[in-house]
């Protein structure tokens, strides 16, 4: 089995009922997949090698998610900062559950870390799901994954922007285009 193909299953197992082991639904915590695989999945098709899986998911409800992740076979990641972000491997393969939160006027802002407290995108979590073939998840919306990977080397110099980034806004702004929207 390819990569491509143990994370289409590990997603599955994060988020459907039939055919695998659900831990997040089983646990009723949200997960919206974000980065490359949300794109994918905005896309309809895997269009590069991913290293990881990203996700987004409410800091109220990390301890829970830990716990389900862990019957189910997910080792935590040592080093990764429990405010910030859930670190996770199985069969080898990474899945990083960065945590969120709301300020006082209701927007989503990280949830930790030296950024705690700043905005992510407004609407990012509104997109509905993408699909790839019959799998369905919850995803970060295409104008805020768009935000995100132009913003990241703005708000934080250390992390310059990658390749993969441009060529991943070019995707989606094209997809926005052909369906009329702008990006």
């Amino acid at each position: 089995m390819g990569r491509a193909d143990q994370q289409l299953r590990l997603i599955a197992e994060a988020v459907e009922v039939a055919g695998a082991v659900e831990v997040a639904g089983a646990l009723g915590v949200p997960v919206w997949l974000r980065g490359g695989w949300a794109m994918d999945f905005f896309l309809g098709g895997i269009t590069r090698d991913h290293e990881d899986i990203d996700w987004f998911t409410w800091a109220d409800d990390a301890g829970d998610l830990a716990r389900g992740l862990l019957r189910h076979g997910y080792e935590p990641v040592p080093g990764s900062p429990p405010d910030l972000q859930l670190d996770f491997v199985k069969n080898g393969m990474e899945s990083s559950f960065t945590l969120l939160d709301r300020d006082t006027a209701g927007r989503v802002v990280v949830a930790g870390g030296p950024w705690a407290g700043a905005p992510w995108p407004e609407g990012m979590l509104d997109a509905g799901p993408g699909r790839i073939g019959g799998l369905q998840c919850a995803i970060v919306g295409p104008r805020a994954q768009i935000e995100i990977k132009r913003m990241t080397p703005v708000r934080d110099p250390s992390r310059p922007r990658r390749t993969k980034d441009a060529e991943d806004i070019a995707r989606l702004e094209a997809a926005l285009r052909a369906q009329g929207e702008t990006a």
